[in-house]
């Protein structure tokens, strides 16, 4: 952690489009020079997202919750209660301005993280997301990775699946990926509490900043 990168919980759960706003407004500050970094951890109430590379064809099977369209990369993914959501905001004109280097270097912090929590996962080839097998050995989604990049500050960031509703997946093909399976901490017996996962994600911060100055 570094002391000129804000770190915040919210605590309880906050809306979708309240969130979204807050976080834009604040990448406007940060590019201006106005706001602090932020890393900022929490949950939402049940939602659907569809990134800008969604199609409601074959990927929104049934809108049993809310739709909301964001400006983040990506397709379809599912946010909910038992899930831990991430919005880092960077300005990576301090950094590398390499938009696959970030990428690379969030999963490679959310990897880090479910490690220390005793979770392997890892990188799938031509797959973005954070990956993992599950209780009969088959590669099963356990994070999705959705950015945003606006003058080279960043939005977005991570959800990682700790203890949701499964089942609410079923209503979109998760990330337009509909041959492998969804998973989640609890589904693979090892349960992970909210405030467990941000220890995680704070002891393994530093390297991921330190990837982005390599």
């Amino acid at each position: 952690m570094t002391s000129d990168i804000e770190w915040r919980v919210e605590p309880g759960q906050i809306d979708y489009a309240e969130a979204l706003a807050a976080m834009e407004a604040r990448a406007a500050a940060v590019t201006r020079g106005e706001a602090r970094e932020l890393v900022w951890l929490l949950e939402h109430p049940p939602v659907y997202t569809a990134g800008t590379s969604a199609t409601d064809a074959g990927e929104l099977l049934d809108p049993r919750f809310p739709v909301h369209r964001t400006g983040r990369g990506g397709r379809y993914t599912y946010h909910g209660p038992g899930q831990r959501i991430g919005y880092v905001v960077l300005d990576l004109r301090q950094r590398r301005r390499d938009v696959r280097c970030y990428v690379h270097a969030l999963e490679g912090w959310v990897i880090a993280a479910l490690g220390e929590c005793g979770i392997e996962a890892f990188r799938a080839p031509g797959r973005i997301g954070i990956w993992t097998l599950d209780q009969a050995g088959r590669e099963a989604k356990i994070g999705a990775i959705g950015v945003r990049i606006r003058q080279w500050v960043t939005l977005h960031g991570f959800a990682v699946n700790l203890s949701p509703d499964l089942s609410h997946f079923t209503g979109i093909v998760p990330c337009g990926i509909a041959e492998f399976p969804v998973t989640s901490a609890a589904a693979l017996g090892t349960p992970i509490t909210s405030d467990r996962f941000d220890s995680a994600l704070s002891a393994t911060f530093l390297p991921f900043l330190a990837a982005l100055s390599a």
